[in-house]
């Protein structure tokens, strides 16, 4: 087996990981405390907005952004860059209406929110379905991403596939399961400099090679293809992403996962303050302007110089190998070697916030209810111990994703019907005092369900999954294709009208008075959550929201 890459980018890709995993593990043991879970599953309420924010975006930007948003990129310009800049507006939505709620409960876990708010069976369900998700999607899909893209790269023959998903898997599992949130954290926010270092890499190196933004819209305007520099498009446009499934589709998906979703909201629930938590997701917003011309864009530059056939007559043999393409052809000795490490460090903390949001969701809304009485260092021994079987099992489902196309598109489609029971959920339980107990579960399970199926009724439509076919055979001539073959964006914005409307529903028929507790997790107007003072001068949280959604504005405005 011979490595595709020199010994330089080799001695820094094994300095990073043996940096990395040392520090996460170090980190860890320094800040034991006893052995209390709460400093384990939560950082003993420790940390800062800036670390908040890094880590959030670390934990966001995986191996699948970097190399799938880079193929949307190639394939269909700046259109996937939607997902990145309408991150920023529920970001906003995170610091303004949601992290109040979760900082002031002290709640450990999202679920623990939904017991407070509604109900033990409301949190019991979405516990289960969060760690479903957090095994199969978040780090299931990063670590078969972060293989295949290291076969590319090292040259590493395709039956180390499984083994080389192993090798991150363990590194990965090993500090996540000593260290805790602690850890996870701040090796994020480490990996999160490296993966920008490495990305500004490679699109300041592309930008020159293709003569700047005048070279790349001249040359796209040659060939007609300059609409592929807008970001919202045509119903027509062969991107498959209109803008109206922008705008109905993401605040959908967006709200579960920014929000709800405890792979990311577990480090706004470990900030110091209120405060800290609300600056620290506006951080993140800011952040999340960059992968447009970072991620997507250069995805979009290896298109424009194929065509300039600045490769000598070469071109990536798929879209998906746009990203390695380019490193391979563009990076020099060493600084290869660094894009290497971004992307192992997209992938390391994705999945080490994944398995540390797994580990608290299994030990503090499943096992302690069945043991209420265990001891604390226990609680962390199980905890630990969850880490290690949920990558087992993680490891074990991944090389199954093979049979995907577009990962990105698939790992997307999939949230959507995910997403709009839990965001109908959270939404009405914190801006309307009339949801009830019995709506939220009622909803939480007829809406998964739904979505289920019109998961199923999507996938029917695609060649490579043969025994669904009969499920289309079925619908279409019943209710005709403008519903079966309704855009997946789209579908999870009618689905999460449906959960409202249905918990709505339940909730009139099943009134409940509030508890005191209770009342204290509703706004009982929005505005009331401007009410808080927050810092002064540009720290102050109403200020930098409103810097972040005129910023959104304005990269719309350019880029539109």
């Amino acid at each position: 087996m011979s490595l595709g890459i020199g010994s330089l980018d080799l001695a820094v890709i094994v300095i990073y990981m043996v940096g990395i995993v040392g520090l996460g593990c170090w980190v860890g043991l320094r800040h034991r405390r006893g052995g209390e879970s709460k400093d384990y599953f939560l950082a003993g309420g420790s940390l800062t907005w800036p670390v908040i924010g890094l880590a959030l975006f670390s934990t966001n930007i995986s191996t699948i952004h970097l190399v799938s948003l880079a193929q949307e990129g190639y394939a269909n310009g700046l259109a996937f860059g939607n997902f990145e800049l309408m991150a920023g507006f529920t970001l906003i939505l995170l610091a303004l209406f949601f992290a109040p709620f979760y900082i002031r409960s002290r709640v450990a876990t999202l679920p623990d929110f939904l017991e407070r708010r509604y109900s033990r069976a409301s949190r019991d369900w979405l516990a289960f379905i969060s760690i479903i998700s957090a095994i199969f999607i978040h780090i299931g899909f990063t670590l078969y991403t972060a293989a295949i893209v290291m076969h590319g790269l090292l040259g590493i023959p395709e039956e180390y596939l499984l083994w080389t998903i192993i090798a991150i898997a363990g590194m990965t599992a090993l500090y996540t399961a000593i260290g805790g949130l602690i850890a996870v954290v701040t090796t994020e926010a480490i990996q999160s400099v490296v993966l920008l270092v490495g990305a500004v890499c490679v699109t300041v190196i592309a930008l020159a090679k293709t003569g700047g933004w005048s070279g790349i819209s001249e040359t796209l305007e040659a060939h007609g293809e300059l609409a592929k520099l807008t970001m919202l498009r045509a119903e027509d446009d062969p991107a498959g992403l209109p803008w109206y499934t922008v705008f109905l589709g993401y605040p959908v998906i967006g709200i579960w996962y920014w929000c709800t979703d405890q792979t990311i909201v577990q480090r706004v629930l470990g900030a110091k303050s209120e405060d800290h938590a609300r600056v620290g997701a506006l951080f993140a917003g800011f952040i999340k302007i960059l992968p447009v011309f970072i991620l997507v864009l250069p995805g979009l530059m290896c298109y424009v110089l194929v065509l300039q056939g600045a490769f000598d007559g070469q071109a990536p043999a798929a879209s998906k190998d746009a990203y390695a393409f380019m490193i391979e052809r563009l990076m020099p000795a060493g600084l290869r070697g660094v894009v290497i490490a971004a992307l192992l460090a997209a992938a390391m903390s994705t999945v080490s916030g994944a398995l540390n949001s797994v580990a608290t969701l299994f030990s503090y809304d499943l096992f302690k209810r069945w043991v209420p009485d265990m001891q604390e260092r226990s609680l962390v021994a199980v905890g630990r111990c969850v880490t290690v079987v949920g990558m087992v099992a993680a490891v074990s489902w991944s090389p199954f994703i093979a049979q995907f196309e577009s990962i990105f598109a698939m790992m997307a489609t999939m949230v959507c019907y995910l997403a709009p029971p839990i965001t109908a959920t959270f939404l009405l339980g914190v801006f309307w005092r009339g949801a009830s107990s019995r709506g939220s579960i009622a909803t939480l399970v007829f809406g998964f369900f739904i979505g289920l199926f019109a998961f199923l009724v999507n996938l029917s439509g695609n060649d490579a999954m043969q025994s669904l076919h009969w499920l289309r055979d079925v619908l279409v001539p019943i209710v005709g294709t403008g519903v079966v073959d309704v855009h997946w964006m789209v579908a999870s914005f009618w689905l999460c009208l449906l959960c409202l409307a249905f918990h709505i529903g339940v909730s009139l028929l099943t009134p409940e008075e509030l508890t005191e507790e209770k009342a204290a997790l509703v706004w009982r107007r929005p505005i009331d959550a401007l009410r808080s003072p927050g810092w002064s001068g540009l720290g102050n949280y109403k200020a930098l929201s409103a810097l972040l959604f005129v910023t959104l504005v304005a990269v719309y405005a350019l880029l539109g």
